[in-house]
């Protein structure tokens, strides 16, 4: 039953559409927004359709980003020669807010799920291994999620780079398993990633 218009019962229905977001959130947001200033709406209306229009893959490490190469890969203060392959841009955020980890990184976006019918071809692996045989790498980390998938990923991957000869490592046990690496605090991190064992 429509209780409150078109506009903001179509309002509701398109936010409750979002990760995470349920019917009662997205009824509060919704109301939030319909309170907030007007120049503040299309402010927050702006952004999201530039960042829809602007954000495209990093040719390289398939960040997302407005500029590519992205920022980190146009870095000269990186180690080409080290490679940290993570699921997500967020777990890439993750890593970066430790300010340890001074290579680049190759971004999945997913991981291998047999269950949901995510196959190894619907990921960025070929793309990693492309790009392992075109430089002078040195070590690919493998810092999947310590999840049954991100396992599956890592295990897959390792065994696709062994016969190319580089040292491939996977991050320490020092973060929680079945955790997400976006949520993990940086000491954690830290440890993870100085714990690291060859695979």
């Amino acid at each position: 039953m429509n209780y409150y218009g078109n506009p903001i019962t179509k309002l509701i229905e398109e936010l409750a559409r979002l990760p995470g977001v349920g019917a009662k959130t997205a009824q509060r947001l919704a109301f939030h927004m319909i309170n907030m200033p007007l120049d503040q709406i299309e402010s927050l209306a702006e952004s999201i359709v530039s960042a829809k229009r602007n954000i495209k893959y990093c040719s390289s490490c398939y960040n997302l980003t407005d500029q590519d190469p992205c920022p980190v890969c146009l870095s000269e203060k990186r180690d080409k020669n080290m490679i940290m392959v993570v699921e997500d841009p967020r777990d890439m955020a993750a890593y970066e807010r430790t300010k340890e980890y001074k290579g680049v990184y190759h971004i999945l976006h997913g991981a291998v799920s047999p269950m949901t019918g995510v196959g190894p071809q619907d990921i960025r692996i070929k793309e990693l291994l492309v790009r392992i045989q075109q430089g002078n790498i040195e070590e690919v980390i493998l810092a999947t999620n310590p999840n049954i998938e991100g396992e599956a990923t890592a295990m897959y991957i390792s065994r696709l780079l062994k016969p190319l000869g580089v040292k491939t490592t996977r991050i320490a046990n020092g973060v929680p398993v079945g955790g997400d690496l976006e949520y993990v605090d940086e000491v954690t991190l830290c440890r993870a990633l100085e714990g690291r064992r060859e695979l």
